[in-house]
């Protein structure tokens, strides 16, 4: 597969510290979301990661490879010319980072982070080897964030990221991009509200050399992103979001639980159409409001120009 405009995650956020903005990572978890997401970047020239993790490709019964052939037809199919990266979000199982590897997926995040620090490092620096030994890049986590919709992760227990533990981590296991506990969570915040703790990702910024993720990022208010993307010395360069997209999707349909890929697909086009636009406007509200990745699309020129 050789689509110029199709980037491993290291160089889609090259730029972005060096600019000010974040790229964003969406959840495309069912694959009619694919095209709006990619449609959604078009329209703003910006940059976008397309993503799904381990517990979505279970919950909403999706294909890795069918993933992965939808994400390249798409770019064909709709003359998608921006920057993107199809990425395998949260993953403990080392054959699933293997068969996303095998069906193009450019970067794959292994999540041991439920480990003791040196048996992260150790399974972290494993699929660090694997993956870069075929271009791919890869992005890991240290601390644990919490979820409340056990979607994405385990456990509803947070353990924030440690500064000095996540130089040593990247230092030893050579992680492309990290994924830190700062206060955020998975799904949607019902009962709590959602809280950023600046200090402490200022102080891993300050450690590490290597681009920063901020995961759960649905349902915080753009003031507070946008003010993790902008911290003096760079903030988060990834920002992922996936409880607000379906929630698009679902409300547009007027369901209010999750269906199946197949199901969603089975749907007529009329509906499908509702469900695609919902997710299309969704991703350029969160573009436009507080990623400011829009226009960016030509950052990324030369790289494309060395490959041609």
């Amino acid at each position: 597969m050789n689509l110029s405009n199709v980037f491993a995650l290291k160089e889609i956020l090259k730029y972005t510290s060096r600019e000010g903005y974040a790229v964003g990572a969406f959840s495309a978890r069912y694959t009619t979301m694919i095209r709006s997401i990619l449609r959604a970047g078009q329209k703003c020239a910006s940059p976008v990661i397309i993503q799904i993790s381990q517990k979505e490709i279970n919950k909403y019964q999706v294909a890795i490879d069918k993933f992965s052939h939808e994400f390249y037809t798409a770019i064909i199919e709709e003359g998608i010319g921006i920057p993107i990266a199809l990425h395998l979000d949260h993953t403990k199982d080392f054959a699933i980072i293997e068969r996303a590897i095998e069906a193009d997926f450019t970067s794959v995040m292994i999540d041991a982070s439920d480990k003791p620090l040196e048996e992260n490092i150790a399974v972290t620096r494993e699929v660090v080897k694997y993956a870069h030994d075929r271009s791919v890049s890869v992005e890991a986590e240290l601390g644990r964030i919490s979820t409340t919709d056990f979607i994405e992760t385990d456990s509803d227990g947070q353990l924030y990221t440690d500064p000095r533990e996540a130089k040593i981590f990247i230092e030893e296991t050579g992680a492309d991009a990290l994924a830190v506990s700062v206060g955020t969570a998975h799904g949607p915040y019902e009962g709590k509200q959602p809280n950023i703790d600046y200090q402490r990702l200022q102080a891993i910024r300050a450690a590490v050399k290597v681009p920063l993720v901020l995961h759960g990022a649905s349902g915080v208010p753009a003031d507070m992103i946008m003010r993790a993307i902008h911290l003096d010395g760079g903030g988060v360069s990834k920002v992922n979001i996936a409880t607000d997209l379906e929630a698009a999707l679902l409300k547009s349909l007027g369901y209010d639980t999750s269906l199946t890929d197949a199901r969603l697909s089975a749907l007529d086009n009329e509906m499908l159409n509702k469900a695609a636009e919902a997710v299309e406007e969704t991703v350029i509200q969160k573009i436009e409001q507080f990623l400011g990745s829009q226009g960016h699309a030509a950052d990324f020129n030369c790289i494309r120009g060395d490959r041609e």
